[in-house]
């Protein structure tokens, strides 16, 4: 299994169509992903078409449950191009407030994700985080094999990616294992303008072994996550096939920089508990 933690602590630069696009790219490969919602805005639950979730990732972090995990999951809404269908955990209103009462816990704030995960068989987890570095993404951080820090090619990118990789490495300092692991840096919605061009240059200046391919800005992107469909069922809508590919390209290289090396190992995998 490897998890991995999609964060940044500035919102709108995307996480959420970075999760939606690997998640994409992993069904299409024949990868069972299990996305895990911790956003209390939801984006990431609404995108895979889950309206009305029966269930919440809320409910692993009101109290210590190891396991605890598989008891959240439900299917996604994808039904259109997805072999195997992705799996969720999805979001609730309720994470807003929950991230206020971890705070009181100051032994066991940090690891609840991380225990409820255990025993999750599935191959690929997706971790959507909130824009934010409160205990949610605490929490994530805590529990993921590596981190994928996505940003937008802006001013300030490089400060706040590096601020983001700071918090990694503390968290690395504080786990036994040692991890979690950098994944790579995405930037997303890559424009053709100038100073679009300039911003992911200097990213690359600052972080050149870590930033990873692009996504460029394309309306086929934002139209599937509207419409709750995955990329790479788009069709011929414009830019939709560019768009699959450039998904493709950089869940490779995330699940290589992961230590996939064979990435047979995560295709067409057996049911699991999950």
């Amino acid at each position: 299994m490897v998890s991995i933690a999609v964060v940044n602590q500035k919102g709108g630069v995307g996480k959420t169509t970075v999760v939606l696009g690997l998640t994409s790219a992993a069904a299409r490969r024949g990868i069972r992903t299990l996305v895990v919602d911790m956003d209390p805005q939801g984006n990431a639950t609404t995108g895979l078409g889950v309206f009305e979730p029966t269930r919440s990732i809320d409910s692993v972090l009101v109290e210590e449950r190891p396991g605890g995990l598989r008891a959240t999951v439900e299917p996604t809404g994808w039904t259109t191009g997805c072999e195997p269908l992705p799996m969720l955990a999805a979001s609730s209103p309720s994470l807003a407030v929950r991230e206020a009462q971890l705070s009181t816990d100051p032994l066991g704030a940090q690891d609840r994700l991380r225990l409820a995960m255990r025993g999750n068989d599935v191959p690929l987890v997706l971790i959507d985080c909130p824009p934010s570095l409160g205990l949610l993404t605490i929490n994530a951080l805590f529990a993921a094999d590596a981190v994928l820090v996505v940003t937008e090619p802006g001013a300030w990118a490089v400060d706040g990616v590096g601020r983001m990789l700071q918090t990694v490495d503390r968290i690395r300092m504080r786990r036994p294992d040692g991890g979690p692991e950098a994944a790579g840096i995405a930037v997303n919605r890559l424009g053709r303008t100038r100073d679009g061009r300039y911003w992911n240059e200097q990213l690359i200046a600052a972080y050149p072994d870590q930033c990873l391919p692009p996504v460029r800005l394309r309306a086929a992107v934002a139209e599937a996550a509207a419409r709750s469909v995955p990329i790479h069922a788009m069709g011929r809508r414009p830019g939709a096939e560019e768009a699959a590919g450039e998904f493709d390209v950089l869940l490779d290289r995330v699940l290589h920089c992961c230590g996939c090396h064979d990435l047979h190992d995560l295709e067409h995998t057996s049911e699991g508990d999950i």
